[in-house]
């Protein structure tokens, strides 16, 4: 009886890799203008797009800024994030969440910046993924000094790039 037991819970507990939804997930670790840690992204694959969740700190106090998808894999400080290249755009699309040929998939919502410099959010991009066709891995996630427009092209008037992680 008990190696009855025994073989039913070793099949019950193998089958459940089987059963159970892995997420695929990845982490952006912000350096900011200084080049000292400024905070983290944990990007996490979902249906449809990536969550991202933020955690941001030492930016502009009581203030909008953009944020966007950048192309490279790059976050030298020295040269302001100039290495992050542009926003990513695998499609070719416009800039700007309310362009009339945009957005492209580096396109996100403006965040919020608290009275403490501190940015929280969780922002879902449906335009991209972690690995597959539109992924992000190996990309930059960038917090800039001003709102963007959501119109101008290429970049929104977003202004400088305050703060850049590499996805990994």
């Amino acid at each position: 009886m008990k190696a009855v037991l025994l073989a039913a819970a070793l099949a019950v507990i193998t089958g459940l890799p089987a059963m159970a939804q892995t997420k695929q997930t990845a982490i952006a670790n912000f350096v900011g203008e200084d080049g000292k840690q400024a905070g983290r992204a944990v990007l996490t694959e979902a249906k449809g797009g990536v969550l991202i969740e933020l955690d941001i700190s030492g930016l502009p106090v009581n203030r909008w800024v953009a944020f966007h998808i950048h192309e490279n894999n790059r976050c030298d400080h020295t040269h302001g994030f100039e290495s992050a290249g542009g926003h990513f755009n695998p499609t070719k699309a416009e800039h700007g969440l309310l362009a009339a040929n945009g957005p492209h998939a580096g396109d996100m919502p403006n965040q919020y910046v608290d009275q403490d410099g501190k940015l929280r959010a969780q922002v879902f991009n449906t335009m991209v993924s972690l690995d597959d066709k539109n992924g992000i891995r190996g990309r930059t996630l960038m917090i800039h000094a001003d709102s963007d427009d959501y119109r101008s092209q290429p970049v929104g008037g977003a202004g400088k790039r305050l703060a850049c992680a590499v996805i990994e």
